[in-house]
């Protein structure tokens, strides 16, 4: 079993993160969902040219889907693009009945959010971390901001 865990963290790589979400939301639980893309997204994203800056997720009750929109594909190949491509279009993450439900349920709580905190590819295969977080308030920012610094100081001193 541990030579397969090795395997399976070697097999997956970050291409794309949100590294904004740990400052301005506490992460409550998070999940990894499929993503619904075009050829010329795919390549676009293996080559990290994507940004999840400000993006987040919507939620459709009457067709039970999630979109992520707000995140910004930049073109991989000009010349090489199809007429309609759209590259803010909304992005559909595959997520079981069970989760939609509970993701749902969730967001009917004042305060809480879905995001995608990053995209990788596991084992050939384009998926998301899907974050279900709670905004922060400026004290608690700051409180963060002290916390990294101090870690940092006493890696320093080490």
């Amino acid at each position: 079993m541990r030579g397969f865990m090795l395997f399976y963290i070697a097999n997956m790589s970050h291409l794309v993160q949100n590294k904004k979400v740990y400052y301005n939301y506490e992460v409550l639980e998070t999940k990894e969902v499929g993503l619904i893309l075009k050829g010329y997204e795919v390549k676009a994203i293996r080559a990290s040219r994507m940004s999840l800056d400000g993006s987040y997720v919507k939620v459709n009750v009457l067709n039970r889907k999630l979109f992520l929109t707000g995140g910004h594909i930049t073109a991989l190949q000009q010349n090489n693009l199809d007429k309609d491509a759209d590259f803010k279009r909304p992005i559909e993450l595959l997520v079981s009945k069970k989760d939609f439900s509970m993701y749902a349920e969730k967001l009917n709580q004042k305060g809480l959010s879905l995001v995608v905190t990053s995209i990788y590819s596991n084992n050939g295969l384009l998926k998301a971390e899907l974050a279900l977080v709670r905004g922060k308030k400026k004290y608690d920012k700051r409180e963060t901001i002290k916390k990294r610094d101090a870690e940092r100081e006493m890696r320093r001193a080490m």
